[in-house]
């Protein structure tokens, strides 16, 4: 965890924005997904099984006759112990969710949000990571401002430079399939963070209770990027 937070304001009124997935997300095409540890539905679920949770999310989608399932900001869930990703012997549980995910078909493509460049990329293989993973930066308000997109394809990062241009509008990666996605359900991350710390190609998309101010701070809510409703 770095220092305190460069800046944690934002007016998004002031700002040209493209939804994240090209479409505004509204109760027509979206519904909320509940993975908190109050959701009792979910605990019958054996979420260390890629294809029982994907099941899970999925169902829940063609029953809603819904394309997107979204949410996660800040949300305490139980899903990360199905990987040691999420705890080791040097650092607290983490169980608080730092963006929103969008779960949608895996290929579904993904777009940027404002003008920007590529910060970094890399594939954050493991199970539970990341996956393919990218980060935009941007300017926005005179300020540094980075957004991260996980659990991409793996064929996303070909091709793919440091410093390369992407315009608002821009389809520029797709939602990643499992297993080369983290191993998880077909979902794209998208967070927001001021202050990288050093991070190259990653950042943590999940935080520990005890941490979750700093964090709140340095990883606005991504919401009206996305559109949602």
């Amino acid at each position: 965890m770095g220092g305190t937070p460069i800046f944690t304001g934002m007016n998004w009124n002031n700002l040209a924005i493209f939804p994240v997935m090209g479409e505004r997300l509204s109760s027509k095409n979206a519904l909320h997904l509940d993975l908190t540890e109050g959701n009792e539905s979910l605990q019958q679920v054996e979420v260390s099984d890629t294809a029982a949770f994907d099941a899970f999310v999925f169902e829940q989608l063609r029953a809603a006759g819904k394309t997107y399932g979204f949410g996660g900001y800040l949300e305490k869930r139980s899903i990360y112990r199905r990987s040691e990703v999420f705890a080791t012997a040097q650092e607290a549980f983490r169980n608080i969710h730092l963006g929103i995910d969008i779960w949608t078909l895996a290929s579904s493509p993904v777009y940027a949000p404002l003008d920007g460049k590529v910060h970094s990329f890399q594939d954050n293989e493991g199970f539970g990571n990341y996956g393919p993973t990218i980060l935009l930066q941007h300017q926005v308000e005179g300020r540094t401002l980075y957004s991260l997109y996980g659990h991409l394809q793996r064929k996303d990062l070909e091709g793919v430079a440091v410093g390369q241009v992407i315009r608002a509008g821009e389809q520029f990666c797709r939602v990643g399939p499992f297993p080369e996605n983290g191993d998880w359900p077909p979902h794209l991350h998208f967070q927001l963070i001021w202050d990288l710390n050093n991070f190259w190609g990653d950042y943590p998309g999940v935080a520990a209770e005890k941490d979750m101010e700093y964090y709140r701070q340095n990883c606005p809510e991504p919401s009206p990027l996305i559109g949602i409703f």
